[in-house]
């Protein structure tokens, strides 16, 4: 009887030398204190809007590059940038709002909202980004009100970046890169418009990049405001997407439609196809 009971032991604490073995590879991580998680996200937001306000400095790039050439970057740049901004929005951004935000009506209306601040934004301060270059309704008295509309603009992504890592670190890293895809064509042709209107390259670059570091306020508004009004992100999500699709649709997609080249047009198909996909592989980081 001893000798039974000596070997059940044993074999009970083996079984629990097992489990205890197994547990500290099998059980899940200990919880991130909300600290962690809370600085976490200032850094992610706040490095992503920095380098997307770097980006302001792409004239640089512009400079050193003939027309013809840049024009045919530019053609590739605006058609990844359709897939990419059509790919967030439709990939990423509203699955994740159908599923946090309790009605349907909200995230649709969330949408249009989006559209319509973004229509009042170019229609009201009289701004466009012309991604092919300089256009005639651009002249010299024009440009401050570019600037301003300039700022406004790199504000509200601003406010997206910061409320979209509030959601979680992939949205907005996908919202991010979205944002990058669009902003380079937008800099190179806001550069093209403060030159062509009288500016030094030198006072140009350093205008656009003023503006463009006004996202970093946005950014932490975003973060500021995020904790203290009830579901915040998720709110902001549909205006993101809403946004989104009217900069694809109505400002990207007639540039392409400049274009009648068989070969560059098939060019443009497959640079949005190619956006697009970029978009679905990154669902692997959810």
């Amino acid at each position: 009887m001893t000798l039974a009971k000596t070997q059940n032991s044993r074999k009970i604490r083996n079984e629990s030398f097992v489990f205890s073995w197994g547990s500290a590879f099998f059980v899940d991580k200990p919880p991130v204190s909300p600290y962690s998680k809370f600085m976490k996200v200032w850094f992610y937001s706040l490095a992503s809007v920095v380098v997307v306000s770097l980006i302001s400095l792409v004239g640089i790039a512009a400079i050193a590059m003939d027309e013809k050439r840049l024009n045919r970057l530019l053609t590739f740049l605006v058609s990844f940038a359709v897939g990419g901004l059509f790919g967030d929005a439709f990939i990423h951004i509203l699955p994740d709002a159908y599923e946090h935000v309790s009605s349907s009506y909200v995230v649709s209306f969330g949408v249009l909202g989006g559209i319509l601040i973004f229509f009042v934004l170019e229609k009201f301060i009289y701004w466009r980004h012309c991604h092919a270059g300089v256009c005639d309704l651009h002249d010299k008295p024009v440009i401050w009100v570019n600037l301003i509309g300039d700022g406004l603009h790199n504000f509200i992504d601003g406010i997206v970046i910061g409320a979209s890592y509030c959601v979680s670190i992939p949205i907005g890293l996908t919202t991010t890169l979205a944002v990058v895809l669009h902003e380079i064509p937008q800099e190179i042709g806001d550069y093209a418009i403060l030159v062509s209107g009288g500016l030094s390259r030198l006072k140009a670059l350093f205008l656009n990049f003023l503006c463009a570091c006004v996202a970093i306020l946005g950014t932490i508004l975003a973060l500021w405001l995020g904790p203290s009004i009830k579901d915040f992100p998720y709110l902001m999500l549909p205006l993101t997407a809403g946004g989104f699709i009217y900069l694809a649709g109505s400002d990207l997609i007639p540039e392409l439609h400049k274009e009648v080249d068989v070969g560059r047009s098939l060019l443009q198909l497959v640079s949005v196809i190619l956006g697009i996909a970029v978009m679905a592989l990154l669902l692997l980081l959810d």
